[in-house]
């Protein structure tokens, strides 16, 4: 029998730290790539990122729990399905996180260029939308596309170009680099609940696929981790063959629910790992 989680432990899981890669390595890249690191404007960054990122895991809570999607899950913690916490205090601590994320950007932006507050408002419109409102794009299969985006291009290049003003081409393939490793996450965390999403209605592409085909999507993550790896450094592809054994020991098995378990672990490893490598060869050129 599980223990209930104490008062902080609860929200610091429900924060979902292994969902963090996903935030800090696309900063990290794209302050790599352009080989003179403006300090203070990269933490600046790193803040909004992981600002955002642990917003929209509450946001994500918040949402699926009142819909009643997370009734059946088997994944991490969830504040708002497990009753234990008020679904509009969830609410609240989400949006104060978007709102630490606005703040924080907006600072940057003064630093930098006002148009990066057009851009920092898709961005917590983009967390928000996910599972809330009534119609989240989740729901529908475009969650790969908006981590694409927001995970990858948009974390790296606008990093990147908060440096100094420029954007070297450098950080387009690193973008892909970094987006594709975050839909790994997302897949990870896809792959395991697919049989509780087709129940609930949540029909992203690894439930419209189905637990065997949707394995595929995972692949064509690792497929844009090589191609955007390999655009950028000698050997840089041959990171991507570091999937293999995630690939081996869970995604192409008959593992399913729970017993995937492990797969966001592995896939969150992964992208810190390819990504500290990535950032002193890219660094090194």
């Amino acid at each position: 029998m599980t223990s209930t989680p104490g008062r902080w432990s609860r929200w610091i899981l429900a924060a979902r730290p292994r969902t963090l890669p996903a935030a800090i390595v696309p900063v990290a890249l794209g302050a790599a790539s352009t080989h003179s690191l403006h300090v203070a404007r990269t933490l600046l960054a790193s803040t909004v990122a992981v600002a955002l990122q642990i917003a929209t895991n509450f946001a994500n809570d918040y949402s699926d729990g009142v819909k009643g999607t997370d009734r059946d899950r088997v994944g991490p913690f969830r504040l708002t399905a497990s009753g234990l916490v008020a679904p509009a205090q969830v609410r609240r601590v989400a949006w104060g996180f978007f709102g630490v994320a606005a703040i924080v950007g907006f600072a940057l932006a003064w630093s930098t260029s006002w148009w990066l507050i057009l851009i920092g408002a898709t961005a917590i419109a983009a967390g928000w939308f996910y599972t809330g409102g009534p119609r989240p794009y989740g729901y529908y299969g475009f969650g790969e596309l908006f981590v694409l985006i927001y995970f990858g291009f948009v974390a790296t290049v606008g990093t990147s170009y908060v440096q100094h003003g420029t954007i070297p081409a450098t950080s387009w393939w690193l973008g892909l680099t970094a987006g594709s490793m975050a839909c790994a996450l997302l897949e990870a965390n896809n792959l395991r609940d697919v049989d509780a999403d087709r129940a609930s209605g949540k029909k992203t592409l690894a439930a419209r696929l189905g637990r065997e085909r949707g394995s595929w999507l995972y692949v064509a993550c690792v497929a844009g981790v090589g191609v955007g790896a390999g655009m950028t450094v000698s050997w840089g592809a041959l990171l991507a063959t570091l999937y293999l054994v995630p690939l081996r020991r869970y995604v192409f098995t008959e593992r399913r629910g729970r017993e995937l378990l492990p797969l966001l672990q592995e896939s969150a490893l992964l992208q810190w790992s390819i990504g500290a490598i990535l950032v002193i060869l890219v660094t090194l050129r």
